[in-house]
């Protein structure tokens, strides 16, 4: 046997129309697909989610006077937990006035009953001396 064989590129006269069917399909995949998200409630967790956030975060405002973080957890289209991270202890208010001001604020601004309500402090960094870490680093090697 001899000579080589050489990849040489087909020159079908359809190629072109069929890339555009090609992309026609994918669109009306994407299409329904969107369709589905739309229904399941998807759309919402994802685009709404952070809305009803930031309300929660205004109202609590409102209520408490302190601005907290706002995090949330869909899964499935429910809503599983919502995490409130106040930025420092708070003197002035008591714990149970902020977990019944927080319940309150999601369950108005999610419109959803969540299964958990997380209600978190910030305490900022540790306070440990240097002179502490250096020691507590030395008992660690052999």
């Amino acid at each position: 046997m001899q000579g080589t064989s050489a990849a040489v590129p087909s020159a079908r006269p359809g190629k072109i129309g069929g890339m555009i069917g090609s992309m026609a399909r994918n669109l009306l995949a994407l299409a329904l697909l969107a369709g589905c998200a739309a229904g399941c409630g998807l759309v919402d967790a994802v685009f709404d989610g952070f809305k009803h956030a930031k309300a929660v975060e205004n109202d609590l405002v409102a209520m408490v006077g302190v601005k907290p973080a706002v995090g949330f957890n869909w899964h499935n289209g429910r809503l599983t937990s919502v995490t409130v991270t106040f930025p420092s202890l708070l003197q002035d208010k008591p714990v149970q006035q902020l977990a019944v001001a927080a319940r309150a604020a999601v369950g108005k601004e999610f419109k959803q009953r969540a299964d958990d309500v997380v209600l978190a402090f910030s305490l900022g960094p540790s306070e440990t001396p240097a002179a502490q870490v250096d020691q507590a680093q030395d008992k660690n090697l052999p």
